[in-house]
Parts: structure tokens; C-alpha cells; sequence
């Protein structure tokens, strides 16, 4: 299989979806547009890639306070199945329908990964409530959506691992996203997009590609260039106020260096 087949099928199933997920998403457009697709690929290609997935050895751990889990994203290392299956969602046609689904214009992949890839999580792994950063990696673009293919067959709600959404902010409850076997969630960003990942509570791996959306104008009117957000869930005060200077610091930085101290090297060098 290759990127171009990948896009076909996942095309023709967002097509024959189109209005009850795009219901979904206008449903929830007001707080944090959303919406998820299952079966996105026949079963056997969906286990296919999940078999393809790197060892944890192959990776970049990322592991801090605001999260714990594991990236993958120089493509050429790893099975070429995976790069394929990346690139399926740049495809013009994908990015169309997407974009026709969330009711937006101008809408572009980045095909630098910046941020993006493949992301695995074991036993104890979580990302805190955060606001994704503004911006592409130039600071030229408007992060507009997230895109998130879960392939880890057999996974259940219990296991953890899942997407949260914080619609409402903090302080009220948060909807939780199965990352359910073959399911595609695309989620909306900007200045009030709370999400999380909730802590992995078995001991197997949580394997999910990622890919980001990004436009030339912001969601809302009212959003500004922030670096990626961290907080504490609602029972972790102390975590929390930690975070917040964690927060200030970084932004603080940021102005004064645009890239940063360092680029991010989170990024595919071809």
C-alpha cells in the first residue's frame, strides 16, 4: 500500500460520512469542534501499520511534568508503511473534505511533521491539559486542526491512553475520546482548545498517528501566539501553579527569540 491507495479508501469513507460527521463537528463548533470516524481503513491494513510501529528503543522519549510518552518522526528510520500512511492525509482531496467538514478555507499539512509523526505511549504515559502552540514551526501559519489515527487493535476505554477534551475549561468535567482500533479524531485548535490524554493503565502500547492542519488566519478572532500550554488536572493544584511559571518562562523566551533557544528538533529532515 502506498500513500495514494491509503487516501483513496480513507477519502471514500469520510465521503459516505460526510453529514453525520460534520453534524458531529457544527455540533460541538462552538467550544472545541470535533469530530471521529471508525473504520477509517479496512482492518487489515489498520494492523498492518500498527504492526509496522517502531520499538520504543527506536523513539525520542519525551518524559517531564506536563507529559510522559514516546515520538517518532524522522521517517526514513523506520518501515516505509508508516511514512505512506503519514502522508495519506496531505493528499489534496483529504485535506479538502476535511476542511469542507470543519467549515474552513486556506487550510494546509505540514509536511515538516512539525509536532507530528507517531506517537506511543506505555504503562504510566499521559499529557497534561495543554493548549497545543500557536503556530508551524516558522511562525508563518495558524495551527488549525489536529488529526489523530489510532491503530492499537483490541484497545478499550479502560486501558487509558484516551483523548480528553475540556470544552468548558478546567474547572468543569471533560468528554472522553475512546482511542479506539482504526479510529480517526480530528480536533480543533485554538486559544481555548483544552486536551489531555488520560495515564495508560495497562501494560501495552498505545500507538496513534498524528498529523496538524494549518491555516492563514486563527480559529477565533481572539487568538494569539502562545507557546504549547500546560496545566494541571483539577486535583493537581500543587502540579498546577509549577506549570504556570513553567508556562511564563517559555513564552518569555519566545519573544525574545522566535525559534526559541534551540529550533525544535521535533521536526522530518529529508
Amino acid at each position: 500500500m502506498n500513500r495514494t491507495e491509503f487516501s483513496s479508501l480513507i477519502y471514500q469513507n469520510l465521503v459516505e460520512n460526510k453529514e453525520q460527521i460534520h453534524q458531529q463537528f457544527i455540533s460541538n463548533k462552538e467550544q472545541i469542534g470535533f469530530f471521529y470516524l471508525d473504520d477509517s481503513l479496512p482492518k487489515e491494513f489498520a494492523l498492518k501499520i500498527h504492526a509496522c510501529f517502531p520499538k520504543m528503543s527506536e523513539t525520542v522519549q519525551r518524559k517531564s511534568l506536563r507529559e510522559q510518552k514516546f515520538t517518532a518522526f524522522q521517517m526514513n528510520k523506520y518501515d516505509a508503511l508508516l511514512e505512506e500512511i503519514i502522508y495519506a492525509f496531505h493528499d489534496h482531496k483529504i485535506v479538502k473534505i476535511i476542511s469542507e467538514i470543519c467549515d474552513l478555507k486556506s487550510v494546509y499539512p505540514d509536511d515538516s511533521l512539525y509536532a507530528g509523526g507517531l506517537s506511543l505511549m506505555k504503562k504510566d504515559n499521559f499529557l497534561n491539559p495543554h493548549l497545543d502552540n500557536s503556530h508551524d514551526k516558522d511562525r508563518n501559519r495558524w495551527r488549525v486542526l489536529n488529526l489523530l489515527y489510532y491503530v492499537t487493535p483490541d484497545w478499550k476505554l479502560e486501558n487509558g491512553g484516551n483523548l480528553e477534551v475540556w470544552p468548558n475549561g478546567l474547572k468543569e468535567p471533560q468528554i472522553t475520546i475512546e482511542s479506539k482500533f482504526n479510529r480517526l479524531v480530528v480536533m480543533a485548535t485554538h486559544q481555548k482548545s483544552w486536551h489531555s490524554v488520560s495515564k495508560v493503565e495497562i501494560e501495552n502500547i498505545r500507538c496513534c498517528v498524528s498529523n496538524y492542519y494549518f491555516s492563514d488566519t486563527p480559529l477565533l478572532a481572539s487568538d494569539s501566539f502562545h507557546v504549547t500550554t500546560f496545566r494541571g488536572r483539577p486535583n493537581e493544584k500543587v502540579k498546577d501553579a509549577v506549570l504556570k511559571i513553567d508556562n511564563n518562562l517559555r513564552t518569555f523566551v519566545r519573544k525574545i527569540f522566535k525559534k526559541g533557544i534551540r529550533e525544535n528538533p521535533h521536526k522530518y529532515r529529508k
